[in-house]
């Protein structure tokens, strides 16, 4: 079972969005998934087809212990994947989890348990550094890390590099970064194209082959409870994101 967590310190940048295909294109390619939503606002359980208002158990009781993945996870119903949901309730998971025991070692004790039944794990994290994260990236092998090529883009990775190292460091010494997945591009744009070749001269191998384009089809999905690469297979964006699932596999071998 290979776990990795989407991550970005900057919000706005196609986290969900990378989780919710990603996790459709390795259903596609005979994967069996699961997608973790570590974010309160539940963008990824709505995106996978979830309504976040209804789920009997969350994440939020796998962190407080009180349920385990195996009941607490939901099939998403066009994805091809199984979803472990969350919503406004994980807000106060924060506070909960400070008295408790291996505060950020709850996600990756939980994930033990379904060890066998998973392929692929795929944390959806909030852009902040918070406990929640902090759970996500120490149960988590990589992490892959979506980006937009504009200039602020540079300054938030360095944000994160620096996160990373640091969890490394102290917490979860199997933590690397998997690859840097550019996201929204326009080839058109001329500054992408540049911040794309700085990428590629500063990470090298690590930035992936695969880049997804700025694609309508993509973003329309969420609103219809369902991932792009099953909303619309023949749109760019949905191409592109089973060809990055393909590479993800290919590239762990």
């Amino acid at each position: 079972m290979r776990i990795f967590c989407i991550a970005n310190q900057k919000g706005g940048v196609g986290k969900t969005t990378t989780a919710v295909n990603l996790a459709a294109g390795l259903a596609q390619v005979g994967k069996r998934v699961l997608l973790v939503d570590l974010d309160p606002q539940g963008n990824a359980t709505m995106g996978s087809g979830i309504d976040k208002r209804a789920l009997p158990l969350s994440v939020y009781d796998v962190l407080l212990g009180t349920a385990g993945i195996a009941e607490a996870r939901q099939a998403s119903p066009k994805g091809g994947y199984q979803v472990l949901g969350a919503n406004r309730e994980l807000a106060g998971a924060e506070v909960e989890l400070v008295d408790l025991d291996r505060r950020e070692k709850r996600l990756k004790s939980a994930l033990a348990e379904v060890r066998d039944e998973h392929d692929f794990v795929l944390i959806d994290c909030p852009p902040s550094l918070s406990l929640l994260t902090l759970n996500g990236l120490c149960a988590a092998h990589g992490v892959v890390v979506p980006m937009q090529c504009e200039y602020f883009a540079l300054e938030g990775l360095s944000d994160l590099v620096n996160t990373i190292k640091q969890v490394h460091a102290n917490l979860n010494p199997d933590l690397q970064i998997i690859g840097l997945l550019r996201v929204m591009f326009d080839p058109r744009i001329t500054l992408q194209q540049q911040v794309s070749e700085q990428l590629k001269a500063h990470f090298g191998a690590k930035v992936f082959d695969t880049v997804i384009p700025r694609n309508v089809r993509l973003a329309e999905a969420p609103s219809y409870g369902q991932p792009g690469v099953t909303f619309d297979p023949a749109s760019k964006g949905a191409v592109a994101f089973v060809e990055f699932a393909r590479e993800m596999v290919k590239r762990l071998g």
